[in-house]
């Protein structure tokens, strides 16, 4: 499936509010911010800096798998969630196969390990991150414990979570 990047970038722009709703350049570069400013505790320069909109395909769909996961770490999707998976998979007009992926993935999520295993590098594990933290509202234990403890395996310091965690709710 060549379209994670489409999916990922829709599904991020279709949150409401906060920092995702200024999202102008699109939800990977979105991420690739939070992620920087999670690492560095500074924003990225305004000129020269690098440019967060260029992911390839093999972290996108990992970004992705990692969303799906967070998304239903509780149990289930519900009806919101589901809606807004629908709305991204439409924006992105992904095809049939794409479709399909998607929904083998939604019946057998990837393992929190599974995700950190292919993950070789601290902007990498921040990105991975920023993509699932952005996936759910973290509402259940079930959620936040998700979110822990793919932090803890992707090797994600404290305090760059607390940063993603801070930037989101802004």
């Amino acid at each position: 499936m060549a379209d994670s990047r489409r999916i990922v970038d829709a599904l991020v722009r279709s949150r409401r509010g906060g920092i995702a709703a200024s999202a102008a350049l699109g939800g990977l570069a979105l991420i690739g911010g939070l992620a920087y400013r999670a690492l560095r505790g500074t924003a990225p320069p305004e000129t020269g800096g690098p440019d967060f909109s260029t992911v390839d395909e093999d972290e996108a769909r990992l970004m992705l798998r990692a969303m799906v996961a967070a998304t239903i770490a509780d149990g289930m999707v519900d009806t919101a969630e589901r809606k807004r998976l629908d709305a991204a998979v439409a924006e992105a007009g992904i095809d049939s196969d794409g479709r399909a992926w998607l929904d083998r993935e939604l019946e057998s999520p990837a393992e929190i390990d599974e995700i950190a295993e292919r993950v070789n590098e601290p902007e990498a594990a921040a990105r991975i991150y920023a993509a699932a933290r952005l996936a759910i509202d973290p509402d259940t234990l079930q959620e936040r414990q998700f979110l822990k403890m793919l932090a803890e395996a992707l090797d994600v310091p404290g305090e760059a979570t607390a940063r993603i965690e801070r930037d989101i709710a802004a």
